[in-house]
């Protein structure tokens, strides 16, 4: 294999101009008219481990008894729907997924800001202790710092690459056992992720590590990253799957952008 040469300027040589494909420039390519249910919070996702995080806190928070009902609709990236017009008016960054909050006309991207959005709305699943909230936080947005190493570098290597390399799977692969050593740890001494309360910051960790040592984001990842030594991360993670609201959110049925 050739070494590859850096160009002193990068040019994007990517001719696919299909209507999902990547590009080095931002912004909507076509106009569109995103549908809108009757409901309080509309909710444009996919059910990829940030997708999910959205309808299992609203599942969270109706079980609770509060009024967080939802009409949840599917982006379909393969057809480059998060680059249509009213989509990109919602998330500038094209990426899911986006609640529109229709009562108060506002809307929330990012899917760590989504659940703290809806944590405060309704003061659930986030502590209002001072001390217990940061606890809350650090942790949450500790899974928005280290998921990019587990899904954009080991995820993509590992499973999407098109080539098998050793060089950025090895250097990946280190990197997200840290992070399971690290939850491990973590867990040993808690029963929940940032204390003895479960919360949002669970929610969105489980979304990314449970389901990744559970099989359903890369298959044989699990195997290989040795799932079985992280006792400490599985039986939290099997608790959280088990929880009605977790089910009832991964059940839930996407509606079409499209009627």
């Amino acid at each position: 294999m050739d070494q590859y040469v850096k160009p002193v300027v990068w040019r994007w040589e990517d001719e696919n101009n299909a209507p999902s494909g990547n590009r080095p420039t931002a912004g909507s390519r076509f106009e569109q008219t995103l549908p809108k249910g009757e409901h309080r919070f509309q909710v444009y996702s996919l059910a990829t481990p940030n997708g999910i995080k959205v309808p299992i806190l609203l599942e969270e928070l109706l079980e609770l008894g509060h009024q967080a009902d939802y009409d949840l609709f599917k982006v379909d990236i393969g057809k480059g729907e998060q680059f249509g017009s009213e989509f990109v008016a919602l998330n500038p960054n094209s990426k899911i997924p986006v609640l529109l909050d229709q009562e108060i006309g506002i809307n929330v991207f990012e899917s760590a800001n989504i659940l703290l959005y809806l944590a405060e709305q309704f003061s659930a699943l986030i502590p209002t202790d001072l001390a217990e909230r940061t606890q809350v936080l650090n942790w949450l947005f500790w899974q928005t710092g280290a998921a990019p190493f587990v899904g954009g570098g080991f995820g993509h290597f590992f499973h999407y690459a098109p080539t098998a390399q050793q060089y950025p799977i090895d250097r990946y692969t280190m990197e997200t056992k840290r992070q399971l050593d690290l939850l491990n740890q973590q867990l040993a001494q808690h029963a929940y992720v940032a204390g003895k309360e479960y919360s949002i910051a669970d929610v969105a960790i489980w979304s990314w590590y449970g389901r990744l040592l559970d099989g359903n984001l890369y298959p044989g990842a699990a195997d290989f990253l040795d799932g079985p030594s992280y006792t400490h991360v599985l039986a939290w993670a099997e608790k959280i799957k088990n929880r009605p609201a977790v089910q009832r959110a991964l059940a839930k049925e996407y509606q079409p952008m499209e009627g």
